[in-house]
């Protein structure tokens, strides 16, 4: 764990675009499947990184509103994924002090998925170490669309008025009210996009493309990304 001084030079929150299970896989002959099981073990090394270095927030793009689109095979398979990881889990985030939620249309899932997520949330809900916040059926645009729909029926109850409205009520109305906006946005795989991810909350964050393939994804590659995050910071600070 890094001491105050020096978590006062990290980011307080890393959002993250976990993308290339699917190629990873390919490229070693082995189903898609195999590249989200890989990609568990990523997203563990990942947690237990951000953990050790005292990151608050730890948002990963878990399943976006687009990915029902992916083989019915495909989709099935991710669920079972949750259903399967995420209870083996509660224990080690209670001994790490690790929060665990989520933002996103959840009600959308199976009901026995939406039970083993309720779980997971309530048994680590007194933890107040690292935030880890799966990002699932979560799709940015759908995210304003129901802030702005949320706005539209307090003006009508008579809870605001139109001239009240600014960027900070806005905020309050998206799912990720509760955190700091992200310092960082990691996308893995080399893909040049935010596909529909946090986009209000990205304005001013630092976006770090990495080559690097999510199963792949290391301690390392987070480093190196907190510490170009950190120079940028510093070259700011001195202009």
């Amino acid at each position: 764990m890094v001491n105050e001084k020096e978590q006062n030079e990290y980011p307080k929150h890393i959002a993250i675009i976990m993308d290339g299970n699917g190629r990873w896989a390919k490229q070693r002959g082995l189903p898609r499947s195999k590249g989200h099981r890989s990609g568990v073990d990523a997203v563990r090394r990942t947690v237990e990184a951000c953990a050790e270095l005292g990151i608050e927030v730890l948002t990963l793009y878990t399943f976006s509103t687009e990915n029902w689109r992916r083989p019915s095979s495909e989709i099935s398979w991710l669920m079972f994924l949750i259903k399967k990881f995420l209870p083996k889990e509660i224990r080690k985030m209670n001994s790490n002090n690790i929060r665990f939620l989520t933002i996103g249309r959840i009600e959308m899932f199976p009901i026995d998925v939406q039970e083993v997520i309720a779980k997971a949330i309530k048994k680590t809900e007194k933890n107040n170490g690292l935030k880890l916040c799966l990002a699932m059926n979560y799709g940015s645009r759908e995210e304003m669309v129901t802030a702005t729909r949320k706005i539209i029926a307090d003006i009508q109850n008579g809870k605001l008025v139109v001239d009240q409205i600014d960027k900070t009520v806005f905020g309050h109305q998206l799912y990720t009210a509760e955190f700091p906006d992200p310092d960082i946005v990691i996308r893995t795989s080399g893909e040049m996009r935010l596909s529909n991810f946090l986009l209000w909350q990205s304005a001013y964050a630092k976006i770090r493309i990495t080559p690097v393939l999510w199963p792949d994804f290391d301690k390392k590659d987070l480093v190196e990304a907190i510490e170009d995050w950190r120079s940028e910071k510093v070259a700011d600070e001195n202009r």
